[in-house]
């Protein structure tokens, strides 16, 4: 019946796999890789707790009441702090800019920027509710295909030699420098410093999704895009469900004061402002040093977690199979022989109880039908050990 009252843009919004397949998951004996869910035994619980009192108790003149659209003061001066463990400096709270989860931050950025037709680069594969954003934006997509070390720049300068030559221009990158969502790849410092080079010579701007930047759990973490941006054309996005708990929908921007201006104005006619109790628990973690303590436990948590996965990986999957080793975040990606349709195999493998994302969900034109994704983050580690197992007995059955 509404179909015909529904606007034309309706068509281009997609529903998330990843929630769909939480859905179908929920409440059956099905061992779920496929999620991007924290460990709850990393959430600082009792913290929370105390602090969700005090704030409420001692000031809730700003914790219960109506907030500034940018965000609560008192939570964007600690969001500089924060930044500061991140190398991000140069900054003060005009600068920051708070969001209901990453995920508005996202829809915020992409709506301010991206024009049908606009040409706009993704990583091959990326984050798929960022990818479906954007597809509701109707932009031009330039592949950036995925190495071990992140984004080949090569291929991407390739590209803009090629854009430039047509009298075209790239507007925006987005890109998962650290820990890459779904790749599991980390740049390293000289591909980070180039590609800030080419957006300077080719005049683009980089969206940085920096979700997993304090999730580095082996070796050191480079600092991320923003902190090497002198010219003011990486928007930052950071998010505290890694760190602090996703149930608290808590994002953010960094970026100039022109465009945190724009953000202002479009979210005053979105939602309003950003939770003000939200705000001022994470603005007093970040005071209390919760977070920092609380960062060490959970990056001990996901490496070892990681190297369960790695494990049972190395020992049940196909011989001719490759996957990601991340040094940080939360999942494993994997490549499989040009034989498997992982869409396809998902609903026999969900009936041998483990399910998974099918890799095609992440990359623009929906192309890696034969990857998928694996999450080690929110399973126990014996059910990685089980689920991992059971995939892979499937998948040599499939390639007998």
């Amino acid at each position: 019946m509404f179909e015909k009252f529904l606007s034309h843009d309706v068509q281009y919004l997609r529903s998330s796999e990843i929630r769909d397949l939480l859905k179908l998951t929920e409440g059956k004996n099905v061992i779920s890789l496929a999620g991007g869910l924290p460990d709850p035994s990393t959430f600082p619980v009792e913290d929370i707790k105390r602090i969700a009192e005090d704030v409420i108790s001692s000031k809730p003149e700003i914790s219960l009441q109506y907030t500034p659209t940018p965000g609560i003061t008192e939570f964007r001066e600690q969001l500089v702090k924060l930044a500061s463990l991140r190398g991000i400096t140069g900054i003060d709270p005009t600068n920051t800019f708070a969001t209901v989860g990453s995920q508005e931050a996202l829809y915020m950025t992409f709506n301010l920027l991206v024009d049908p037709g606009d040409y706009v680069a993704v990583e091959k594969p990326t984050y798929l509710t960022a990818l479906n954003v954007l597809r509701a934006r109707r932009p031009n997509y330039v592949g950036v295909p995925l190495t071990p070390e992140g984004p080949d720049l090569d291929s991407f300068e390739s590209s803009l030699r090629r854009l430039k030559a047509e009298g075209k221009r790239l507007k925006l990158f987005y890109v998962i420098p650290t820990a890459q969502n779904p790749g599991g790849t980390t740049m390293n410092l000289n591909d980070r410093k180039r590609l800030i080079e080419l957006a300077e010579e080719y005049d683009f701007l980089i969206a940085e999704d920096d979700a997993y930047g304090f999730l580095v759990f082996e070796g050191d973490s480079p600092p991320p895009l923003k902190a090497l941006d002198r010219s003011e054309r990486v928007i930052y996005l950071g998010t505290f469900s890694k760190i602090l708990s996703p149930g608290l929908r808590l994002g953010y921007v960094i970026a100039s004061k022109e465009f945190i201006n724009e953000l202002e104005l479009l979210k005053q006619n979105l939602d309003l402002h950003t939770p003000s109790l939200t705000q001022m628990i994470a603005a007093e973690a970040i005071k209390r040093g919760v977070i920092e303590r609380q960062i060490p436990i959970i990056r001990k948590t996901y490496k070892e977690k990681r190297d369960v996965m790695l494990q049972a990986i190395e020992e049940s999957f196909p011989k001719d199979a490759k996957w990601s080793r991340p040094v940080g975040g939360m999942f494993v990606f994997v490549w499989l022989s040009e034989k498997f349709d992982t869409v396809k195999l998902l609903e026999e493998a969900m009936r041998r109880g483990v399910a998974y994302v099918p890799g095609s969900s992440f990359f623009y034109d929906y192309s890696g039908r034969n990857t998928m994704r694996l999450n080690f983050s929110f399973p126990s580690k014996d059910e990685l050990r089980r689920g991992v197992e059971i995939l892979g007995k499937l998948l040599k059955e499939v390639s007998a």
